[in-house]
Formats: C-alpha cells, structure tokens, sequence
C-alpha cells in the first residue's frame, strides 16, 4: 500500500512508516515543522489502520475531582487553589459517597478520580475514597490520581512509592492517569509548573505501577512555550518506558487552555492552540509512538467536531462520556460536561468506521456496526 504517488519533502520519512521503522528524533522534529498535513495524516492513518483496523473506541466512564486545594502553583492550572480562596473545596468521604450513590444504575464502567495537591488530605482519606467507590459501584474500574498526586499522597504519608501504590491497589485502585506529565524537558517544565514532580520521578511512578501489574496512559500539554523538539523528546522518552514495561495503553494530549493561567498571563499566551496544531500533534504522536496501542483525542479539550476529523489523523479512541469534569473547564473550555453514547456511536459511524465500547483495559464490550 503506497501512502503517496507523488514525491515530496516527506518521502524518506513515509517509506520508513510503510516499512515499519522506526522513527528517529529528527524525523520527528521534521514532521513537527512541516506545512504538510495531510501528508502527515495520511501516514498516522496508515499505522492507525495497521494497528486497529476501522475500530474505533469509546467508554461510558464519569469523572471526580475530590479536591481544588492544591500547593504546587503550576503557572499552567486555573483549577488548583490555596485553601483560604473561598471558592476552594475538599470533598468529605460522606459527600464522596452520596456522588457515588448517585452513579448507580447509570451504565458506568469506569470512574476517573483526579483532583489537586492537598497535604491536609490524609493517606486513608484515599484508601476509603476507593474502596466507597467499589463498595457502591463493585463492577466499575476506578483509574486514579496522577502521578503528581500519588508522588505528593506517598510524600505526606512518609510511604515509598511502591507501599503506597500497593495500599491503593489493595483498595481497590484498577490504574492510574497519565496526566502531569506536561512537558519533561527540565527548562520548559520549570517555567510551566513550577517544583511540580520532576519528569524523572513521572516516570518511576509509571514504571513501578506497570510491573505492579498496573496499566496506565501517558498524555502531553502542548501549546504554551515548548517547541518542536521539546514535543518529539517527549514522545522518545514515552516510547523507551514503553519499550521497557509495555504498560502503556494509550496515550493522550492535552491542548493548553490559557484562560485564568498565570502562565498564559506572563508569557501572552492569548489564543487556543488551532485545529492544524491539534491534529498534528495527534499524527505524529501515532508515528512517534509506535509502540503504544491507542491514540486517545480528549474531546473536552478539541472539541467534538475536530475530535471526529482526528479519526482520519491517526486517532481510534475519542476517550468517554465524562460527566462533572472541573479541571479543563475552569481553563475556560467551553465545551460541554458530558457526550451521549449515541453521539459517538453516531460521529463514529459518520466518519467510515466502527464504534466499540470499551473498559478501562480495552476490553471490547459492545460493537456497533
């Protein structure tokens, strides 16, 4: 199958995708500068198709952010706040647990648990947070916290990483996100988060939950002030851990929203990323990252119409329903809080291929052809 009939400043770069090679740094930085989108999309398409055929994955999953108190001051969030703002919160076990009565019956099969950096949250809080979750909800995969947050939850508790995420296991705990991991070259993550968890330990984290056994994602910010190649030494990186551990499922970026940033205040950041950015950052992730099985397009944050145009970019999950999700929205997405499992089955369709609903583990639960 040739990706193209006629010759351009990509060539080398497609022959090596239709031989399945490798890609190296610099063929990634060349895609990452290149004016050739659909050149690029074509070929994310082609690993697309090698990989997953015409399926095309979504989950009917529901969101909890615990807590907005957050100590890091990341120059890139609008969502954590220091505990004397009056719009800060932290959800006590009991209200935790009337949420999770009202999640019963509601066809969910995945609960994502994410919130903020909060040291007065004591490491039981989030043992008891679990296992309400699986005493209400027995059936429902509970993907929690961040690596960022299970850094700082095993800090406070004076616990190594490994006795802490073997506690939350225990409790109930299925994987974990892959947010916080923003961008691991050491100059740009300074600046764009401050004494956050160094790309370093991210990936310890990472590594001890894969031979945990645990599974978990691994996702991008872009769109602030990294460069090209800052983007492609990431996706590297991603891929030797992968290479290591094999405990990746899919990976995911994140489009900065510069609405009520500090970052977006001191450096002008005045506009959201554009649709060509977006689709190529989710192309070349799919080239980059050949060892990955999933390339995720977060719909809250690209919106539905560009997340069903990435389907022909490289992309086979458009991620979940969501409902009650905080942390995007107070950037100032004005996406909406929640997607209709038709409105996939329908946007999927409507792009040429088949939808299939899945777990947290890609477990196939229902195709819609």
């Amino acid at each position: 199958m040739s990706l193209s009939t006629q010759k351009d400043s990509l060539e080398d770069i497609q022959e090596k995708v239709e031989n399945g090679e490798r890609l190296s740094f610099e063929d990634g930085v060349r895609l990452m500068k290149s004016d050739d989108l659909l050149t690029i999309g074509r070929m994310a398409d082609y690993v697309r198709k090698k990989k997953n055929g015409d399926r095309v994955y979504f989950i009917v999953n529901t969101h909890l952010n615990y807590t907005n108190v957050c100590y890091l001051d990341c120059k890139l969030c609008a969502f954590g706040l220091k505990p004397d703002d009056p719009r800060s919160y932290s959800l006590s076990l009991e209200q935790i647990e009337d949420k999770y009565k009202q999640m019963i019956g509601k066809g969910f099969t995945e609960l994502h648990i994410v919130g903020g950096v909060n040291p007065k949250l004591p490491f039981e809080y989030y043992e008891d947070m679990i296992r309400l979750a699986k005493k209400h909800l027995p059936d429902i995969h509970v993907q929690a916290f961040t690596a960022v947050e299970i850094d700082y939850i095993a800090r406070v508790a004076k616990l190594d990483i490994e006795e802490a995420i073997t506690r939350l296991k225990n409790a109930g705990l299925g994987s974990i996100l892959g947010g916080g991991a923003e961008i691991f070259d050491p100059e740009v993550r300074k600046i764009i988060s401050g004494h956050k968890t160094s790309a370093d330990r991210w990936f310890q984290i990472h590594e001890i939950c894969h031979n945990l056994g645990m599974k978990s994602n691994a996702s991008i910010l872009y769109g602030h002030i990294e460069k090209e190649e800052d983007v492609i030494d990431h996706f590297i990186r991603l891929r030797e851990l992968q290479d290591k551990t094999g405990g990746f499922n899919a990976f995911f970026p994140f489009a900065f929203h510069p609405d009520n940033t500090k970052l977006a205040e001191e450096y002008d950041i005045k506009d959201e990323t554009t649709g060509i950015h977006d689709l190529k950052i989710l192309a070349v992730a799919r080239l980059m990252l050949d060892n990955f099985p999933h390339i995720r397009a977060f719909w809250m944050m690209i919106g539905l119409k560009l997340a069903q145009v990435s389907l022909h970019f490289g992309v086979d999950d458009l991620d979940g329903t969501v409902m009650e999700e905080q942390i995007v929205h107070a950037a100032g997405s004005q996406s909406s809080q929640m997607t209709p499992k038709q409105a996939f089955i329908e946007m999927i369709k409507e792009a040429g291929r088949i939808p299939v609903e899945r777990d947290t583990l890609y477990n196939e639960l229902r195709r819609y052809e």
